[in-house]
């Protein structure tokens, strides 16, 4: 609780119920539980999903598993030390000197919960399109054709992440999410494989 704390600088957190402190200790509880299960999660899906691919693709996904876990891990960490210090800062000098900013405690939990939790999963766009880069799915020419489309959507996801109405705090968001757009094309080039059909009439069928 004390290190959720920290983007306030001391400035006080208020409840205004009695269940609120036990419900929104739960809150924290959760979340951080979501984070450490974060690379069981993945491993599941990708079990899930490995019977339907070719054996490169379930190879390509099982390497990505670190880089998975590692950039969701990036993004809590620049939500956290970039985006919410200065978002929470911008926050309570807006009027401050005429409104005083009393913060209740679990809207305070829901904000940096939303926040850092959607910055971490939207810093696993390289992977993904890595991934269905190796699957033939998308190209590196696509991808970069397709960057002003690329800007709008990722300027609609910083509008919707960012908890203020600043354009500087959207562009804190921008920025990163740019960076790894790029750095997405640069992996769709180097991993591209086109997708070849499986051929169904050399397997065997199951007789009965």
């Amino acid at each position: 609780l004390e290190f959720i704390k920290l983007p306030l600088r001391g400035a006080p957190l208020i409840s205004t119920g009695p269940p609120d402190t036990l419900i929104n200790i739960f809150k924290i509880s959760f979340m951080l539980g979501a984070c450490f299960a974060m690379p069981i999660i993945v491993y599941q899906l990708i079990a899930f999903a490995a019977p339907g691919l070719y054996p490169h693709e379930k190879r390509a996904l099982l390497l990505a598993l670190p880089a998975i876990v590692g950039l969701f891990v990036a993004g809590l960490a620049f939500a956290f030390y970039v985006m919410l210090p200065v978002a929470i800062g911008f926050l309570q000098e807006f009027f401050g000197d005429e409104i005083e900013q009393l913060w209740q405690f679990d809207r305070y939990i829901s904000f940096v919960t939303r926040v850092v939790f959607w910055i971490g999963v939207s810093f696993e766009m390289p992977v993904i399109l890595a991934f269905l880069a190796r699957t033939g799915l998308v190209s590196g020419p696509q991808l970069l054709n397709f960057w002003r489309h690329a800007f709008v959507i990722i300027a609609i996801v910083a509008a919707i992440i960012t908890p203020t109405v600043d354009p500087v705090n959207m562009a804190i968001v921008m920025g990163p999410l740019i960076v790894l757009y790029f750095l997405s094309v640069g992996l769709a080039y180097i991993l591209y494989r086109p997708r070849t059909p499986r051929d169904f009439s050399e397997e065997p069928f199951i007789k009965e």
